[in-house]
């Protein structure tokens, strides 16, 4: 009897050996919860690089938007009565008197002859965004040379009340006198005013003062001084 009750050695094999097949069966097997893991990491550094090289293409081009281009303007300071040119067939870069630097986008404001006549403004270019923000030239005739900085910049403001509200109020008036090789003098001034901040560059040649002046509210100024220094600084009498 004992041997009938007793477990069968075949079948005790049986299930040992489907218990292993099992077990290794389930060891290969990840758990569900790791899978899901794994592949959320994946997907997790898969957006991350597309981010990321999304980023660096949109940025390249930002950048070069930003950079400020220019185009040369050729001022002739022509006289009231030569005004637009000599039967309007005058080639202004031929007969140009000074050049200066405008910025790509800015916009010119026609001066009328008898503004030319009155103040000496001869050139005007404005921001369409703020038409405050701007450079223009004058000139006067009959200047051999140039007086002492302090005159000048006192002449300069009694055919421009701008000029002179800006003065009055101004925090601080600087001046410099600047001499290039050719031997021709340069009066260099920067006006910070309450509200606005102005540069001015005078020079005299053929007989003429001709006085520079780049105008910006104090908003602007901040935002483009630089651009506002360089169209500055490219101004010079030619010819």
């Amino acid at each position: 009897m004992a041997t009938i009750f007793s477990p069968s050695p075949i079948i005790s094999s049986s299930t040992a050996t489907a218990t292993s097949v099992n077990s290794i069966a389930t060891n290969k097997t990840p758990p569900k919860s790791q899978l899901c893991t794994t592949n959320k990491s994946r997907l997790t550094s898969l957006l991350t690089a597309t981010l990321a090289t999304s980023t660096l293409l949109t940025a390249s081009p930002s950048l070069a938007d930003t950079a400020q281009t220019y185009h040369l303007y050729y001022g002739t300071a022509a006289s009231a009565a030569n005004y637009g040119g000599y039967g309007g067939n005058s080639d202004k870069k031929a007969s140009a008197e000074y050049v200066y630097d405008v910025p790509d986008g800015w916009k010119e404001r026609l001066v009328s002859k008898v503004e030319k006549g009155t103040n000496g403004t001869d050139s005007e270019f404005y921001n369409p965004k703020k038409r405050t923000e701007k450079e223009y030239l004058t000139f006067l005739a009959g200047f051999r040379q140039l007086a002492p900085k302090d005159v000048i910049l006192n002449n300069l403001a009694l055919s421009d009340v701008d000029l002179q509200d800006l003065i009055a109020s101004a925090d601080k008036v600087m001046s410099e006198e600047k001499k290039y090789e050719n031997g021709q003098i340069y009066y260099v001034y920067e006006i910070d005013g309450v509200g606005a901040h102005s540069l001015i560059s005078v020079t005299c040649a053929k007989n003429k003062l001709y006085a520079h002046f780049v105008n910006a509210p104090t908003p602007e100024w901040n935002r483009d001084e630089e651009t506002l220094r360089h169209i500055h600084d490219s101004f010079k009498t030619v010819g």
